[in-house]
């Protein structure tokens, strides 16, 4: 019975691990420009105590106006920043229920001009390339929202652990052909960076109408469907990067403050990213079964039940660097401790508890 049970786990983790990768690769690549002349576009920065990486966001940008957003920092996030080249300004207090980033980000859009506009976040790093990329890739598809996913920097041993899990458990539940498809109501973004045409931006409303959500950049990309705009998610790993978290408890902050809420919004989504995680947390104790109950003889099911985990989460650990393969023997344990994340997420959402973030509670 157990070696059905082991084939059935291998099947199954095989099944929405593959799935999950096939529907971030299908986002497709965003194309490299070769064009050097300046693009339409204002870059905007919400900053709040940023001062050890502003000034690198900043300098992705040379030549093009870039605006940092400055969300009652503490420390130099304004002087450096100003240092670097941007026009600084304050965010507006917050109104009861507002959350800091999209407050700061529709601060920085209401005095922006130009056609377009770019959100990017305050530990993001781009090539010169991006925004020429960005922009003119947005204008021959007429897209009215552009958003990308970056490469993500683990520095940290949790953040080689825990990040390429979370991303991956997550696609599980992404359709790259349901999100880049006009009309259909699945949404998908990424808040890290976000291109958006000014003249559609101010029709929906902007980052004032998702003033009030936590998983703002989804939020946005929801309104944006249901305004028929046309949206386009994108990978630009080759143009872009980000460092999300710089420490475990940042990491566990992070996760914490957004896991649930992501399956919140979208149910359907959320379905499958729940059964992908009850089979992988399933992997250890079935794989110990499996072994007494064939008298540590590794029988073929066995067999198959102990590499599909580390086979299917290969490419995410790895990410096209073959340097970096040796990150799947942390997979076991990125598998139970965002297990333990998730569980902490979910408690927190559903008893209305709140999370501190950047010295904020939400």
């Amino acid at each position: 019975m157990i070696e059905f049970v082991c084939l059935g786990l291998s099947f199954g983790i095989f099944f929405f691990l593959w799935k999950s990768r096939i529907n971030y690769l299908l986002l497709g690549r965003l194309p490299v420009s070769t064009n050097r002349t300046a693009p339409d576009v204002t870059v905007i920065i919400p900053a709040r105590n940023e001062a050890h990486q502003i000034a690198q966001a900043v300098g992705s940008f040379p030549g093009l106006p870039v605006i940092v957003v400055n969300d009652a920092s503490i420390d130099r996030t304004a002087a450096i920043a100003e240092a670097a080249g941007a026009n600084v300004i304050p965010a507006p207090p917050l109104i009861s229920g507002a959350l800091g980033k999209p407050n700061a980000c529709a601060a920085g859009a209401a005095i922006a001009k130009t056609k377009w506009l770019l959100f990017v976040d305050a530990d993001t790093q781009f090539n010169p390339a991006f925004t020429a990329s960005a922009v003119q890739h947005a204008e021959e598809n007429n897209y009215d929202l552009l958003t990308a996913f970056l490469e993500q920097k683990c520095v940290s041993i949790f953040e080689k652990m825990l990040l390429p899990y979370g991303f991956a458990l997550y696609f599980t539940g992404v359709s790259a052909r349901a999100v880049n498809r006009r009309g259909n109501k699945s949404a998908l973004a990424n808040g890290q960076c976000l291109l958006f045409r000014r003249t559609a931006y101010e029709s929906m409303g902007g980052h004032a109408k998702v003033i009030t959500s936590v998983i703002e950049d989804v939020a946005i990309a929801q309104l944006a469907k249901q305004n028929n705009l046309s949206v386009r998610v994108l990978r630009a790993e080759h143009l872009g990067s980000v460092r999300m978290y710089d420490s475990l408890s940042a990491i566990w902050r992070g996760f914490q403050k957004n896991s649930f809420r992501f399956l919140q919004a979208n149910p359907a989504g959320g379905v499958q990213v729940i059964l992908a995680s009850i089979l992988l947390t399933s992997w250890l104790p079935a794989l110990v079964l499996g072994l007494r109950d064939a008298n540590m003889q590794l029988v073929p099911p066995v067999v198959l039940l102990f590499f599909a985990p580390f086979l299917t989460l290969l490419p995410w650990y790895a990410e096209s660097h073959a340097s970096r393969a040796w990150r799947v023997v942390l997979a076991p344990f990125g598998i139970y401790f965002f297990q333990l994340i998730a569980l902490n997420g979910m408690f927190v959402t559903l008893f209305r508890r709140t999370t501190d973030w950047k010295g904020r509670r939400v």
